[in-house]
């Protein structure tokens, strides 16, 4: 096929479908929550105001930037610029400049009061919360990047921050950025009562955590709170003798055995309830959990791997293990802010800057897990990397029809009635949202 060169002076843009997201964004109203929060000013009548400069971060990111450098990616769109209605769009410079104004006391009565807000707009009143933490690893010299736990990349530097998830509506509620160095246990009480308190006396109906928040100090807090728990017990070689004692256990499919006794360690006040599942090897090749090296010799504990958890609930040792495993889904939710939303790359020199950014990223998370459950309307939760060739990655041009704007969209006719179903749904949006 012969193919010539020609071109056109009419504003193409690839990213029609962000008009979605425009429309979303006003109909929750979380920009003028933002402006209200007392954001740092800008200082000067030549630069952007905070508001543009937000919304801007946000659909760069809704469209694939995961650093700095790649917020350059609507800058020359001119379709996208009227979309947001704005005169000419910020440089990746001024987003850097801006952000190198919040302070940590900004941080804080920013980020707080935005995220009561916006939970308070989503209505779940039973919860069950997932606290982890991960490693983001760095490349330069940022404040607060230090030598600490880092399995992908020992001895580099990095920030070892602490996330708290809401597990029925699949968004964050709470992040602090921390020093490398810190230990996953380090600030837990602090962070689980802002956390709280941004879920405005939401009740908390399970809390859940990995080895990493194993801890008499973090068990008794909870116990206090009368906050029900499921804490995974790390294989110090008192348990294992703990577990390989076990007697007596519930057969709940081949290969798989569950049961539950007491453990009280060394320096707790009492026992407490460990829920135990052990699962055969042979049967069982990719079974979670950990062989006792203690008893590997043994012919029959030798062939278990063993996951154990310390709670305080009393439903069975099946229906508690069923009850935790809900929370790999946390999991998968760091995987997709780092891979999807550049929650490792948004870093700068300054520590408070980059918690600013990191916020702002969640942000973004939050309201696109809000459409993927309010307008798309489906359970599974397709990944940002999905909806932009599904949805966002549209070419399109605006026309005029007297003086309604008309934005014309590049879709295939079998999909302009699925298309069309999202516009409607965008439009017949309300807040508050009630997840189903």
């Amino acid at each position: 096929m012969n193919i010539k060169l020609s071109f056109t002076d009419k504003e193409i843009t690839p990213w029609s479908g962000m008009v979605f997201m425009k429309k979303l964004l006003d109909k929750t109203g979380i920009l003028t929550e933002l402006l209200a929060s007392d954001l740092p000013d800008q200082g000067s009548n030549r630069g952007y105001q905070p508001k543009q400069l937000i919304t801007c971060f946000l659909v760069s990111i809704w469209c694939g930037a995961n650093r700095f450098e790649h917020l350059e990616v609507g800058r020359f769109d001119e379709v996208l610029r009227k979309i947001f209605g704005y005169k000419r769009m910020a440089g990746h410079k001024s987003y850097v400049r801006y952000f190198n104004k919040f302070t940590l006391a900004i941080n804080q009565r920013v980020f707080s009061k935005v995220m009561a807000w916006f939970f308070d707009q989503v209505k779940i009143n039973n919860i069950t919360l997932d606290i982890d933490s991960t490693v983001l690893t760095r490349y330069g010299d940022q404040q607060g990047a230090k030598r600490g736990y880092n399995p992908q990349k020992r001895g580099r530097n990095s920030h070892h921050p602490l996330l708290a998830f809401v597990d029925e509506c699949k968004m964050i509620c709470n992040f602090w950025l921390r020093s490398g160095d810190a230990y996953t246990t380090n600030n837990f009480i602090g962070f689980l009562e802002d956390t709280l308190s941004r879920l405005k006396g939401k009740k908390v109906g399970l809390l859940r955590a990995d080895s990493g928040f194993y801890s008499n100090k973090v068990f008794n807090h909870l116990e206090r709170k009368k906050m029900d728990y499921i804490i995974v017990a790390r294989h110090y070689s008192t348990i294992q003798r703990k577990l390989a004692g076990i007697k007596t256990w519930w057969s709940e499919s081949e290969g798989l055995d569950v049961g539950d006794t007491t453990y009280q360690g060394a320096d707790w006040e009492r026992p407490r309830r460990l829920v135990v599942v052990r699962q055969l090897i042979k049967k069982r090749p990719k079974a979670t959990g950990k062989q006792l090296k203690l008893f590997q010799e043994d012919g029959v504990i030798g062939c278990y791997r063993y996951s154990c958890y310390i709670t305080n609930l009393a439903y069975s040792a099946k229906v508690v293990w069923d009850m935790y495993k809900g929370r790999a889904d946390c999991e998968n939710r760091i995987k997709e802010i780092k891979q999807d939303f550049g929650f490792d790359s948004f870093n700068l020199k300054d520590f408070a800057a980059t918690e600013a950014a990191l916020n702002f990223t969640i942000i973004a998370y939050n309201i696109m897990a809000l459409f993927k459950q309010a307008i798309l309307k489906t359970e599974q939760m397709p990944q940002l990397k999905t909806l932009h060739y599904k949805i966002f990655a549209i070419g399109g041009y605006i026309t005029k029809k007297g003086n309604q704007n008309l934005l014309q969209l590049s879709v295939a006719m079998k999909r302009r009635k699925w298309i069309e179903g999202i516009w409607t749904n965008t439009q017949k949006f309300s807040w508050p949202f009630i997840p189903t």
